[in-house]
């Protein structure tokens, strides 16, 4: 592969042709606008001094997320990786619940104890946010694990949960990465890896990285389908996930997607974001996948402009609302400094 096939600098075939309902269409619209202004809100929040640590943004990647998780059912497990805020949203857990966790007050989703790379909900089947990377991928093999127990030695007659296990280009060359691939193909196990391929792990480019950029063509090697997929372009994820998510749910095993993507923000907010190139981050906000979406859903004459801007106008009216519940939830209780460490009986 050149330089510039790495850097996935030109074009990529585009998929947003697919017949889908006007309804599906706008969720697709509407939660890829959440993600996007949630993080924008982080952002402005961080700089006021209302969330304090590490904050990693989502911006640009919400093709990916909202193309999976979109496709799961609310029985099915997500696990995510620091870059966690947008896809707990795509799993449903509430915009209120994923700010004030932000905030570090009580009514956060992990209590306030966890922050922004630890957001968990056990109601909404989402297994965490990890700060290590590939921490994520054990959890998801656990979870795909028990999914075949209870089918097999427990006999329950339900579909089998399928899990999701997010995790970035800079994670494939860990060990965690290839000794679960090889796990989950010798037990069969419904799940599906999905590679959010933004082209930088921090401050390294992909291609100076590893020795075999194309992530996908790893999954050879271990014997499960490995999909390449336009990571801006969201129907084409959603095309690719439904595929894995009945492959898995059908018992075949797991599948390793690589979404080929961009972030428009600095790795975290600390970062001044100065390694990459002008040139580069231009030809990928050109790529935007919420313009891209937007334009094929005025196009198609699926929606008008009036009702996309009334979506707009809820989205923001959401996120107003999780940084008014943030604000006036209350902090954790000293005397509870203790709690939620150990099990209770």
């Amino acid at each position: 592969m050149s330089q510039e096939k790495n850097k996935m600098i030109l074009p990529i075939t585009s998929s947003l042709n697919h017949n889908i309902d006007k309804n599906t269409v706008l969720l697709l619209y509407e939660d890829m606008l959440l993600g996007r202004n949630f993080e924008d809100m982080c952002a402005q929040m961080y700089y006021r001094g209302k969330m304090f640590g590490f904050v990693h943004l989502y911006n640009g990647q919400e093709a990916v997320s909202t193309g999976v998780i979109k496709s799961l059912g609310s029985q099915d497990y997500v696990c995510s990786t620091y870059r966690d805020h947008v896809h707990a949203l795509s799993k449903g857990v509430p915009a209120n619940c994923v700010m004030a966790e932000l905030f570090g007050k009580e009514t956060g989703c992990s209590k306030g104890r966890g922050g922004s790379m630890h957001i968990f909900s056990s109601a909404h089947k989402f297994l965490g946010g990890f700060a290590f990377i590939g921490e994520g991928i054990p959890i998801a093999i656990g979870s795909a694990f028990q999914s075949v127990y209870k089918k097999q030695v427990l006999n329950d007659s339900s579909p089998l949960n399928v899990t999701v296990c997010f995790f970035g280009d800079g994670t494939t060359n860990n060990g965690q990465f290839y000794e679960c691939l090889n796990m989950s193909v010798l037990w069969k196990l419904p799940v599906i890896f999905v590679v959010e391929n933004n082209q930088w792990a921090i401050g390294m480019a992909h291609h100076r990285a590893t020795s075999s950029p194309e992530i996908h063509k790893k999954a050879q090697a271990f014997g499960l389908p490995g999909k390449e997929v336009d990571g801006m372009d969201v129907l084409a994820v959603r095309n690719v996930a439904q595929q894995a998510v009945h492959r898995a749910r059908s018992g075949e095993g797991p599948t390793l997607i690589e979404a080929l993507t961009y972030r428009f923000r600095g790795h975290s907010l600390a970062d001044p974001d100065e390694l990459r190139s002008r040139q580069e981050k231009s030809a990928w906000l050109a790529r935007d996948p919420i313009k891209r979406l937007k334009k094929y859903i005025i196009d198609k004459e699926l929606a008008t402009l009036d009702t996309l801007s009334q979506i707009e106008l809820q989205v923001k009216q959401n996120i107003a609302d999780s940084v008014d519940f943030a604000l006036s939830s209350p902090e954790p209780d000293l005397l509870d400094l203790t709690c939620y460490l150990f099990a209770e009986d």
